[in-house]
């Protein structure tokens, strides 16, 4: 399946994904800049995405606990989300999320 990840310049990155694929990993794999500091632990917001609209409602509704972190997420918008927390499944083929530009992934430094 097909994972759509919209960078922060607009570019358009294709990633491969499995069913059962953490979306996190996927980004990670495909060299975006998503850090995870916390690796799914959801005791960060570095793996905030904003998940295009028309997606968004088909997705598994985000916990309070994720709703909590996001809070505290930079750039945060409506369909805002934890990539960590998106465990992906063949329905989500074509899935397009974007980074916000506040992403840094500090691991390459």
């Amino acid at each position: 399946m097909k994972i759509e990840f919209v960078t922060a310049k607009g570019d358009s990155v294709l990633a491969e994904a499995n069913p059962g694929d953490n979306l996190l990993r996927v980004a990670q794999a495909a060299g975006l800049p998503l850090e995870g500091t916390c690796e799914g632990q959801m005791a960060c917001s570095t793996c905030h995405v904003v998940v295009a609209p028309e997606w968004f409602d088909r997705l598994e509704e985000a916990s309070e606990e994720e709703e909590d972190m996001l809070d505290l997420a930079a750039g945060v918008a409506r369909t805002s989300r934890l990539s960590c927390q998106i465990d992906l499944n063949a329905e989500m083929d074509g899935l397009t999320v974007r980074i916000p530009a506040e992403s840094h992934d500090m691991r390459r430094f």
